[in-house]
């Protein structure tokens, strides 16, 4: 495993109606779903480290902090960046921030993510029990 602050990865959608609170049903408005903000951050994590893991290898969630700052409409272009902050054995902290894309963008949401390192098949394994 060579895994190092500094790996940064982003993921950019453009809200549809799948993305938002009204659909995933943690509200009822037609906005960016905080439950969706926080998977678009998570995937982001997944892909920063995914070609950095030895084979066998997956990183899975485990602590989050969320701060939803702004909502984004329909149509609404996202970004969200994260960036590897820290690493303690197999524990990995991420930083994250989406902005909204448009003429002067806007902090959307912020927050960290801790995710470990685990082998695929003892994890597997031990969640089907």
């Amino acid at each position: 495993m060579t895994l190092a602050p500094g790996l940064r990865a982003h993921l950019l959608i453009v809200v549809d109606m799948d993305d938002t609170a009204k659909k995933i049903g943690s509200g009822d408005v037609p906005v960016l779903a905080t439950p969706r903000l926080l998977a678009l951050a998570e995937a982001a994590t997944v892909r920063a480290v995914e070609r950095h893991l030895a084979p066998g290898q997956t990183s899975v969630g485990t602590r989050v902090e969320l701060e939803h700052l702004a909502a984004s409409p329909l149509g609404a272009r996202v970004r969200v960046g994260v960036e590897l902050t820290e690493v303690d054995g197999r524990r990995l902290v991420f930083a994250f921030e989406a902005h909204e894309e448009r003429d002067e963008p806007a902090v959307v949401g912020k927050g960290t993510i801790e995710r470990v390192v685990v082998d695929r098949a003892r994890f597997l394994a031990r969640a089907t029990r």
